[in-house]
């Protein structure tokens, strides 16, 4: 009985470990969110890090050029779209 009690307290304390959490951006939203939505078109995931909001805050040029096969989805940019989402990265360059 006393070995049981010790790998519950071990499985709560990983659980609990902040390790496991969720990773967030510093504005609180979800990087996995973000790169999810990159992944289904590029600069979703990067629209989603800015709050939404107007259609002109989305990164205009990943956005359309996710439009063209192979270059966009799928394809370079939806990988590309996909990592700065993940490094919580706004901004609207194709190459770098």
């Amino acid at each position: 009985m006393r070995r049981i009690v010790s790998w519950q307290l071990l499985l709560v304390l990983l659980l609990a470990t902040p390790a496991f959490a969720e990773p967030r951006c510093a504005n609180g939203r979800s990087k996995d969110a973000a790169m999810w939505l990159s992944i289904a078109h590029p600069g979703l995931g990067e629209w989603y890090l800015k709050g939404w909001g107007a259609f002109r805050r989305m990164p205009q040029r990943k956005f359309w050029y996710g439009f063209v096969p192979l270059f966009g989805w799928p394809g370079y940019l939806q990988v590309k779209s996909a990592r700065d989402a993940w490094k919580c990265r706004t901004h609207d360059r194709l190459f770098d």
